[in-house]
């Protein structure tokens, strides 16, 4: 009778390692650089450590992405209930090390089904209770809904710095400062000049 394969417990600290390590490599040489050899190289253990702990890199994939999911949910949150919400969504969606983590999540859910979908299903959560504290705090602010419906506000505040940062990976920067100034004079006339809100980013926005 067939056994079913025994897998690593879920928090051994070489588990962690792996995890870790796959980070990194995405962040340093982009997700096609995640290999099994080289994810096992980076932690410092033998390459068929990688499946032992895991199946396959799919589940590699998608443990690195859950793993953070739960602080990035918690770290919205806090963000959203400083005194300015939107400077604490901005300032974190332009730190570098967000932009870089979420630029090659995207690119490499590209090509991971399963991976896509839970990003879909996580980003969707995250939009939503941010809007739903942008429909409080815009007309607070006086802004109209028509004038800046919440939903646009927020793709605005998430999304430009992920333009900026493909396009940076191009050579090509043609007005990028221009708007981040425009995007940053519209904060500062709705909250004032900016505080900083958030420390070390526990993962990418979506």
């Amino acid at each position: 009778m067939a056994t079913e394969r025994r897998v690593g417990a879920p928090d051994a600290r070489n588990r962690s390692l792996l995890l870790d390590a796959a980070e990194r490599l995405m962040l340093e040489k982009g997700y096609a650089a995640v290999t099994s050899r080289k994810v096992a190289e980076g932690a410092g253990l033998k390459p068929q450590l990688v499946h032992y702990y895991f199946r396959t890199m799919d589940e590699l994939f998608l443990e690195m992405f859950r793993r953070r999911a739960q602080a990035g949910v918690e770290q919205q949150r806090e963000l959203l209930k400083s005194p300015q919400p939107l400077w604490a969504l901005w300032q974190f969606s332009i730190d570098p090390a967000v932009a870089a983590y979420t630029t090659e999540l995207l690119a490499l859910a590209n090509h991971r089904k399963e991976l896509r979908a839970k990003i879909a299903e996580f980003s969707a959560d995250l939009r939503r209770e941010a809007q739903a504290v942008f429909e409080e705090v815009l007309p607070r602010y006086g802004v109209d809904r028509a004038q800046m419906p919440p939903a646009v506000a927020i793709v605005m505040l998430t999304s430009v710095s992920r333009v900026v940062m493909m396009e940076k990976l191009l050579g090509f920067s043609d007005g990028h400062r221009e708007t981040f100034e425009f995007v940053e004079k519209y904060l500062t006339e709705l909250e004032g000049e900016p505080q900083q809100h958030y420390s070390a980013p526990a993962i990418a926005f979506i």
